[in-house]
């Protein structure tokens, strides 16, 4: 018998059961959808991460309290980065452009009866360099405002929606506990970081917040939470972590484990990259055992078609069909449905992946590599899972097989 007649016969086959061969293809079918979804997904959770730690700003280094250890091992981090440590980076770094220090907090602002819970920010007026934030409206606070305390504040545009609508809120009046703050300013929409609204922000003169709203609680000056350095270009970002370290170190009277850490936009996003890189794998690992499963699947179809067929294989041995022609009619059949099951897995994964892509902030992508791997896989699973029914079909007696029927 040539290869094309077999085909046909295992498609007559598998037509004349509708219903038992699509369930029999379900398995397939859901592994490599979520194969192709899963890595679709975990690929997309890496650009959209890569975009995040861009728009930032370019060249920027992060300055955080505390060892690694020490904030992995304490529900408090650590207060021992300040004001005058930022200014000091500013002063005596030549590889760094700018520098702003950060205290943030969670507070209620007020506008009349209008409240809102949001991130209240304090910083210094080189945040909108290193920060790549712009001024919409109004102007942003000086190294005056921040040397006299006073108390102007700049709002995201999502909170200036909030407390004031469509009216303009440049001069009004709103309250931080308790504290009356002038309006001077509304950013530029910059949208959201790492799950993080920017633009619902209230942003205030470092010195301010820390006489005013949150209290000076650190024994070294004025405690910030994060310290934001700009490199001068791309190629001083080594230079300007190794200095930074150097002169932190000095300040800080370090002798054995520093007590902060300095990181670059290159290492957040190596981190980053690792972490869904890692739950890449995991997920697609998980979504592959329903490849697993539907092979496993076809196999115990296969065997039932076997019993079922008992008396057509033996009239098809009688009449001259050898062993091989049996084994590679069974091993057709079971690769058909892998590959239908894996081509229509394959599109339901793609238009998920779309789906997810059109209607969420993931830049979630067909990766052709899972698809080729996928699809690959599954026509693998059938023929590997088809054979050992296929063998039982052609060790089967002819003589045996007419009586049984």
């Amino acid at each position: 018998m040539d290869m094309l007649e077999s085909v046909k016969m295992a498609v007559k086959t598998l037509t004349a059961n509708k219903m038992r061969s699509t369930l029999t293809m379900l398995g397939i079918i859901i592994g490599n959808a979520s194969v192709i979804t899963m890595v679709g997904v975990g690929q997309g959770a890496q650009r959209y991460a890569s975009e995040q730690f861009e728009s930032l700003g370019p060249n920027v280094l992060f300055i955080i309290p505390g060892s690694d250890d020490a904030r992995s091992n304490s529900f408090d981090l650590p207060r021992n980065l300040t004001l005058e440590d930022a200014e000091a980076i500013a002063n005596q770094v030549p590889s760094v452009e700018a520098v702003a220090a950060q205290l943030q907090t969670q507070q209620n602002v007020t506008y009349r009866n209008r409240t809102a819970n949001t991130l209240v920010l304090g910083t210094t007026p080189e945040f909108t360099t290193v920060r790549s934030f712009d001024v919409e409206r109004g102007r942003f606070f000086t190294d005056s405002d921040v040397q006299r305390n006073t108390r102007v504040a700049a709002l995201g545009s999502e909170l200036a929606e909030k407390l004031f609508g469509t009216a303009n809120p440049i001069g009004e009046q709103i309250r931080i506990r308790n504290v009356s703050f002038q309006v001077i300013a509304v950013m530029q929409e910059k949208g959201a970081f790492l799950g993080n609204n920017q633009d619902d922000t209230v942003i205030i003169p470092l010195t301010t917040m820390s006489n005013r709203v949150t209290g000076n609680t650190s024994p070294y000056g004025t405690e910030v939470t994060v310290i934001s350095a700009t490199a001068r270009d791309e190629a001083s970002v080594n230079a300007a972590q190794f200095q930074i370290s150097n002169l932190l170190r000095l300040r800080h009277k370090v002798t054995t484990q520093d007590d902060f850490v300095v990181r670059t936009q290159k290492d957040a996003l190596t981190i980053v990259g690792n972490v869904t890189g890692a739950l890449t794998l995991m997920l697609a690992a998980i979504a592959g055992i329903s490849l697993f499963v539907g092979g496993i699947g076809i196999m115990n179809i296969m065997l039932v078609s076997v019993r079922e067929r008992t008396q057509e294989i033996g009239l098809r041995k009688a009449i001259g069909a050898s062993r091989q022609d049996i084994l590679v009619q069974f091993i057709i059949e079971a690769t058909i449905l892998a590959a239908i099951g894996g081509v229509v897995g394959t599109a339901i994964g793609i238009g998920g992946v779309t789906l997810i892509g059109a209607t969420t902030p993931l830049k979630a992508g067909v990766s052709t590599t899972a698809v080729i791997l996928a699809v690959g896989v599954s026509g693998t699973i059938g023929l590997f899972f088809g054979v050992f029914p296929a063998r039982q079909a052609a060790k089967l007696d002819p003589i045996v097989a007419l009586r049984s029927a």
